[in-house]
């Protein structure tokens, strides 16, 4: 892929209208100006904020007019996606205490410096200035019809739950900023569509433009729940290198593949790789390391990482195993794990085998087993409950 392929279908979920429309206006050397919103609901920017952020800075590697919008008009009202409760408003002096640091961490993957250096603007800049009449006249724009359309509105009022007027705002209020900085392209999480739509609508409406709409992919669990602050599992752009190690490493098998095309400059060709040894049961402990080195190393340095890698490997993939271990050696690294546990005398039977298994009591180098079909790596540390070990030695 050049880099407009992947710019257009790395960690990308949808463009709209097109992603053809879209990579013309891109091959045929037009700059665009692109921008994402981040609301200051909290003080902290954390992992699921690097996916847009990463993908706004493609944008300024190719030369385009990128801005990092501060919510922070929108931040009091708070979004109202995916909540199924009326957010409470936030005082202004809590917003800007919150948006304080967030150029500070964006920093961390963006360049506000150089030649062609991000922008940084406050949406209280044009939604704090707008008069009685020209938000009447924003929102004559727009039907209760369109608004009410929206999923989260619907099971709400199902729900006999209350919808404020705040919240049917919040998404004009968002899509009014696109028409406030003239834009050409929004890029936001694909659970934004309908906040995005709405900058598209107000886009023709007022400025009779096209602006095209960029939907990210999400940071999910196998269970669809994203891992962030709203899924209370967030690991924050401030936590140290050893903390989001670690908490890398704990991620489910699942988020492995979409993580390194997300969050990490790993070539797809490997992506392909790993995704095709995690369905064949293989070990994910080698694919989840390169992505919390990868990750580690954007928000902190090269150092810090393999510092934290080398603490992680000490502590836990080494933990509580003897000095001196029994070494098994085998033939062929991949195993039914049952039938392997019974021959070496590490479960007294297959049945037993598969109850440890089922209790999540295997280890492989600190990693929990969930599946019979491993695939083992030279010198890896097999542990079974508590007391059972051996030292892995492929022929």
């Amino acid at each position: 892929m050049d880099k407009i392929d992947e710019l257009l279908t790395r960690a990308v979920d949808n463009v709209i209208p097109s992603k053809k429309e879209l990579e013309d206006v891109l091959r045929s050397g037009k700059k665009l100006r692109v921008y994402q919103g981040f609301d200051p609901s909290t003080a902290q920017l954390h992992i699921g904020h690097m996916i847009g952020l990463r993908k706004l800075r493609q944008w300024q590697e190719l030369g385009h007019e990128v801005i990092f919008l501060i919510g922070d008009f929108t931040g009091m009202i708070g979004d109202p996606t995916g909540k199924e409760e009326t957010r409470p408003l936030l005082e202004k002096e809590v917003v800007e205490e919150n948006a304080k640091t967030y150029k500070q961490q964006a920093a961390k993957i963006l360049n506000f410096d150089g030649k062609n250096p991000v922008k940084i603007k406050f949406n209280s800049q044009w939604l704090g200035q707008l008069s009685s009449q020209e938000f009447l006249n924003l929102a004559s724009l727009v039907t209760y019809q369109q608004v009410i359309k929206r999923d989260m509105y619907r099971k709400r009022i199902k729900a006999d739950k209350d919808i404020s007027i705040n919240e049917i705002m919040y998404p004009i209020m968002q899509g009014y900023d696109s028409v406030a900085m003239d834009i050409d392209v929004e890029v936001g999480g694909r659970d934004q569509l309908f906040n995005m739509m709405m900058g598209r609508d107000l886009m023709h409406k007022l400025k009779r433009k096209n602006k095209f709409v960029m939907t990210t992919a999400l940071l999910t669990d196998p269970q669809g729940n994203k891992i962030g602050k709203t899924g209370g599992n967030a690991i924050n752009f401030s936590d140290s290198a050893n903390s989001m190690y670690g908490a890398i490493m704990n991620f489910p098998d699942d988020v492995i593949v979409k993580g390194l095309e997300y969050l990490a400059d790993v070539p797809m060709e490997k992506i392909k790789k790993a995704k095709q040894a995690l369905e064949t049961f293989k070990n994910p402990i080698e694919y989840k390391k390169l992505l919390a080195l990868a990750v580690v190393k954007q928000l902190h340095s090269e150092k810090e990482a393999q510092a934290a890698q080398s603490e992680f490997e000490k502590t836990f993939q080494k933990r509580s195993a003897p000095d001196s271990i029994p070494t098994v050696i085998i033939d062929e690294p991949s195993v039914e794990l049952a039938d392997f546990l019974v021959e070496n005398s590490l479960a007294a039977s297959k049945s037993d085998a598969k109850r440890l298994l089922h209790q999540k009591a295997i280890e492989i180098d600190g990693q929990i087993v969930e599946n019979d079909e491993v695939e083992f790596e030279d010198n890896q540390v097999l542990k079974v409950g508590k007391k059972k070990f051996a030292r892995i030695k492929v022929q």
